[in-house]
C-alpha cells in the first residue's frame, strides 16, 4: 500500500495515499494509439484509379462505406474485389446484406466516359439501390481574386 511522509495526528504509522496511480493507464492508452495508427492505414480501399476533383464541400462518411469502383478499362470492382456487372446486384445484395436503403459510393476513373458512368448507375438503381454518393478529390477552391476566377488545372503550371 502507498503512504505519505507528510505529519499527521499522533500516529506514528504511515497512512493510507487514497490516489490513483496513472502510469499504468497512459501506457496502454499510448500502446492503443499506436495500434490504430498502423491498422487505419490497412482498413482503406486499394484499387487504383485516377479521381476526377471538385471543389464541393466533402461530406462525412459513414463507418464501413460501400465503394463501387469503375476502372479504366470499365470493369467494375465492390470494395477490393472485382465483380462483373451481371453479378452486380447479387454482390451488393450480399455487402449490403439486403439492405437498399445503404449509401453506395461511386468511384469512376477520370479516363471513363460519361456514358459508362451513366450505365453504372442505371445497373445500381435496377438492382434497387438509389442512394448513389460520387466519390471525387477534393480541389482548391477557386480564388476571386485570381484572372477569371478559377484555378488553373493540375500540371498546366507555366505551360504555354
Amino acid at each position: 500500500m502507498a503512504g505519505s511522509l507528510t505529519p499527521h495526528d499522533a500516529e506514528d504509522d504511515l497512512r493510507e495515499n487514497h490516489e490513483i496511480n496513472v502510469t499504468p493507464f497512459i501506457d496502454v492508452m499510448l500502446v492503443l494509439l499506436i495500434i490504430f495508427m498502423v491498422a487505419a492505414p490497412l482498413a482503406t480501399v486499394d484499387v487504383e484509379v485516377d479521381l476526377p476533383s471538385s471543389s464541393a464541400a466533402p461530406q462525412p462518411r459513414p463507418d464501413e462505406p460501400l465503394y463501387l469502383t469503375v476502372k479504366e478499362d470499365l470493369s467494375l470492382a465492390l470494395g477490393e474485389d472485382d465483380v462483373a456487372r451481371e453479378a452486380l446486384a447479387p454482390a451488393l445484395e450480399r455487402a449490403t446484406e439486403g439492405d437498399h436503403e445503404a449509401r453506395i459510393f461511386l468511384r469512376a476513373d477520370r479516363a471513363v466516359p460519361y456514358g459508362e458512368l451513366m450505365a453504372v448507375m442505371n445497373l445500381l438503381r435496377a438492382a434497387g439501390y438509389l442512394k448513389i454518393a460520387l466519390v471525387g478529390l477534393e480541389a482548391p477552391l477557386p480564388d476571386p481574386d485570381a484572372p477569371g476566377g478559377t484555378p488553373a488545372p493540375a500540371g498546366s503550371a507555366g505551360a504555354p
